[in-house]
């Protein structure tokens, strides 16, 4: 179990420090929500998590298949929903690989993206799409 500590500084800024390695991130609310959008809000976390999560994921099995994916880059966008409660909708997915899309891993990779955990862990209600771009 890993430890996580928060501390509400005010203004809906928080504090979140990672026990284990002693790092920390703040998040701010965003502007649409009464903050100043001055750092991630905790639902771009939500966000991160889920295209660090995929990286991470692809990048074992790219150590054990011992292929480099230096270059490789995930941008996730996050769409809230219009009514209440408010909530993500959506998660929108683009990878672009620094390899080929007929290289002998590539099936491998996109299997290890929908076997992430944090893809697991986010609810069937949220729509996670994927869309590759290959070298």
């Amino acid at each position: 179990m890993v430890e996580i500590r928060i501390d509400y500084e005010g203004q809906l800024h928080c504090s979140a420090q990672h026990v284990p390695s002693g790092n920390t991130l703040v998040t701010d609310a965003p502007v649409d929500n009464n903050g100043r959008g001055e750092a991630f809000s905790p639902t771009d976390l939500i966000a991160t998590a889920l295209g660090a999560c995929m990286a991470t994921i692809m990048g074992i099995v790219a150590q054990r298949k011992e292929l480099d994916l230096a270059g490789m880059k995930i941008v996730v966008h996050k769409e809230m929903s219009i009514d209440t409660p408010r909530r993500i909708v959506s998660l929108p997915v683009s990878i672009a690989m620094p390899i080929a899309e007929d290289h002998p891993h590539a099936a491998l990779l996109k299997a290890a993206v929908h076997g992430c955990p944090v893809h697991h862990s986010i609810h069937p209600d949220i729509k996670v799409e994927v869309t590759w771009s290959w070298q």
